[in-house]
């Protein structure tokens, strides 16, 4: 019985923080996100002068950054940024600003 509530506390226990852990895609996608802020705005709403990233599809979003670093145009700040990140990275971003509102 005493053996029996121990490994029921610990299951438990175990459980409990596990299920409060944060989602790290959450925080990936905000951090390699933070190096579009500057022009995109933190929210991906910007100021105008940018294209608004904020609420469009992740899809798109990963489609436009997929061709920004396939046409690896020199000295386009688009194609600087996208070549540093792997697909998984652009991925992150993508889904990022897609979840913020428009």
């Amino acid at each position: 019985m005493k053996r029996t509530l121990i490994i029921t506390l610990a299951t438990l226990g175990a459980a409990t923080a596990a299920a409060q852990q944060p989602d790290p895609s959450a925080h990936s996608g905000r951090l390699l996100a933070s190096n579009c802020f500057q022009c995109h705005g933190t929210d991906g709403r910007g100021d105008g002068s940018f294209e608004r990233l904020a609420g469009k599809s992740a899809k798109d979003i990963y489609g436009d950054l997929r061709e920004m670093k396939a046409e690896n145009k020199r000295g386009e700040i688009m194609t600087i940024h996208a070549l540093g990140y792997s697909d998984a990275q652009l991925r992150a971003i993508a889904d990022y600003f897609s979840k913020q509102p428009r």
